[in-house]
């Protein structure tokens, strides 16, 4: 069985992600999202809601499970019996970093690969950080984030946010 392993912060899910997780799920017999704890980052998701969006998203994918995990990437990957990290690139500054990583990974563990896919132009200029951006100042994300979960997204973003003003 080939096994992918589609890693990520997902602080939200986005159409952009959505695209790589479905073109994704058609290489492999069973893709799994890896939804990583970083200490680097603060997330606006806690780790049970990206989890959990990213489940209501990829339902329609029988072959697509999202997992959460903590530590070295390659450590998860043993342990999922996974041979296959996928990245999904929108610009040339995206490939650098992640050129580094495939390679830091390919040292600490010779038998797991990393393709690159390249994510759709419709998708090129989006993150998540332009999500929360474009919602903190009170735009429109549907066409940003799935439809499924725009309204959870939008609502949690809002809560966040507002939270954060009364705290100034």
């Amino acid at each position: 069985m080939k096994i992918g392993v589609y890693p990520g912060s997902f602080d939200p899910v986005t159409n952009g992600h959505l695209d790589i997780i479905e073109r994704a799920s058609k290489i492999f017999d069973k893709l799994i999202v890896a939804v990583l704890v970083n200490p680097n980052k603060t997330p606006v998701f806690d780790i049970d809601e990206r989890v959990e969006l990213l489940k209501e998203t990829t339902e329609h994918l029988p072959n697509v499970e999202v997992k959460a995990f903590k530590g070295l990437l390659i450590d998860f990957m043993k342990q999922e019996n996974a041979k296959v990290i996928v990245k999904g690139l929108r610009a040339v500054s995206d490939f650098e970093y992640e050129f580094q990583m495939a390679l830091l990974n390919k040292k600490l563990e010779p038998s797991i690969e990393t393709i690159f896919m390249m994510t759709n132009s419709k998708y090129s200029y989006l993150s998540s950080s332009m999500v929360k951006e474009v919602a903190r100042f009170g735009g429109c994300i549907e066409d940003l984030v799935p439809e499924k979960i725009a309204k959870k997204v939008m609502k949690k973003l809002n809560k966040k946010y507002a939270e954060m003003e009364e705290n100034k």
